[in-house]
């Protein structure tokens, strides 16, 4: 995996969007407009609980959170207080691929990839 400010290229394809790595492998666009509301309150639209709903379907064994290569999406606290339920690693985009690239476990991964 690969990531370089504004794109990511997973599985041999280059996203121009974030995403998110599901257990099964697939790949989807990470569903930001459920929290564009909250960009007012945060500067950012932020990684809010209403995007992390698919995790207790897919009950991953590890959670990757790539907040960017500058470090700067959000998380709302509600957010937080469900990823507290899974081992979650949290780090910029760009050190985060190199974890996902190393992990056995069934896991998932979003990734923020501009700022």
């Amino acid at each position: 995996m690969q990531s370089e400010f504004g794109w990511i290229k997973a599985n041999g394809v280059k996203y121009e969007k974030d995403i998110i790595l599901h257990v099964d492998g697939s790949i989807t666009k990470r569903q930001k407009k459920k929290s564009k509301d909250l960009k007012p309150t945060y500067g950012h639209t932020p990684l809010s609980e209403r995007e992390l709903d698919f995790l207790s379907q897919e009950k991953p064994q590890v959670v990757y959170i790539g907040i960017g290569h500058q470090a700067a999406l959000p998380i709302t606290p509600e957010a937080m207080s469900i990823l507290r339920k899974y081992e979650t690693v949290i780090l910029p985009t760009n050190e985060i691929t190199e974890k996902i690239d190393c992990e056995d476990r069934k896991m998932v991964a979003l990734i923020h990839v501009t700022c």
